[in-house]
């Protein structure tokens, strides 16, 4: 070696926003959800000034531990956001900086403790859902009619909608499935009203020049101008337009674009609606697919046609539900009543 030749500066704590874009632009590269995008370089961020910014090479198994165990004990966040927080950073570990660490997988993974859902009545949903009205009241009903979930009732495509064959296809489900579920013949009314306001939103914006609705992974690419056609537009879009967090996939430009409602806007809807109806059970959005399950197993239905429109992978999970299809203790009679 020469001797004015430089040697390599050590990582620098400074870098790190560089460090987070490589992770970021590495999780669209694999099409990773938006959400979970934010989710994981949120807990990278978090790990990195946990431990005063030092570099990911430059920590090993025990910042790890330290990191959780301040989550769980510290923080006392739940078992699934701690085991979020390990799932990132493994991410970040074994896919962005390639190191194979195999004392990450020895960390222990926090047991998430087995709940039983929240179920309301029928009586109780319908008193429910006559405390909702506009948009968010019509999403409720969604959730409670075909069992789907939030996001995959805001992110509903007008193509995904069949009236003629009274069913709705959800695209890129948990776990990035598709399934198909039902229809209900009360919501075809209300969906085609709301479609017909969408629209005319829709024209709106195309007379504006406003850019294309938001397509899922290379489709903007492959099909220039599906981002404008009716067919892939949002069901129940935003009042407003917002910057897209995703560069567009053809000129890599910030752009404006309308998109679906934001789900933490029904959230807040059906929570009050809940306080409205005076329900004492703690509600929110995913208790309306509880409920639908529940009760199409109180109706009747096979449990595997139930985990088919829940798109559940295993059985097991839907097994939950049967908790409320026995009266009392798993029918069990109370020697109190036999007195």
């Amino acid at each position: 070696m020469h001797d004015n030749a430089v040697a390599p500066a050590p990582a620098d704590p400074a870098r790190q926003p560089k460090l987070l874009e490589r992770m970021r632009t590495h999780l669209r590269v694999r099409h990773y959800s938006i959400r979970t995008e934010e989710a994981y370089l949120d807990w990278a961020r978090r790990f990195i000034l946990f431990h005063g910014k030092r570099h990911p090479q430059d920590m090993g198994a025990a910042e790890v531990e330290a990191f959780l165990s301040h989550l769980a004990v510290d923080r006392q966040v739940s078992a699934s956001t701690q085991n979020q927080a390990k799932a990132a950073i493994l991410y970040l570990y074994k896919q962005v900086l390639d190191i194979d660490l195999p004392w990450l997988d020895e960390v222990v993974q926090a047991r998430r403790p087995r709940r039983l859902p929240v179920v309301l009545t029928p009586s109780e949903v319908r008193e429910l859902l006559l405390h909702v009205d506009g948009t968010a009241g019509l999403v409720a009903q969604l959730l409670y009619g075909t069992g789907m979930r939030l996001m995959e009732a805001v992110r509903l495509r007008v193509k995904d909608v069949e009236f003629a064959r009274r069913e709705i296809i959800v695209r890129e489900g948990k776990g990035n499935k598709d399934r198909v579920t039902v229809l209900p013949e009360n919501l075809i009314a209300p969906l085609q009203a709301q479609l017909y306001k969408v629209r005319a939103l829709h024209e709106k914006d195309l007379a504006a020049g406003v850019a294309g609705v938001y397509l899922p992974h290379a489709l903007a690419v492959k099909y220039p101008d599906a981002d404008k056609s009716w067919a892939w537009q949002w069901v129940f879009p935003s009042p407003v337009r917002a910057v897209d967090p995703r560069p567009d996939a053809r000129t890599g430009e910030a752009l404006e674009r309308r998109h679906h409602i934001y789900p933490e806007s029904v959230q807040r809807v059906v929570r009050a609606a809940a306080r409205r109806a005076q329900l004492a059970k703690p509600v929110s959005p995913h208790v309306l697919r509880h409920s639908f399950a529940t009760h199409l197993l109180q109706s009747g239905y096979d449990i595997r046609t139930v985990q088919e429109l829940l798109g559940h992978a295993d059985v097991s999970t839907t097994m939950i539900y049967t908790h409320v299809l026995n009266k009392g203790g798993r029918g069990v009679l109370s020697p109190l009543d036999a007195l």
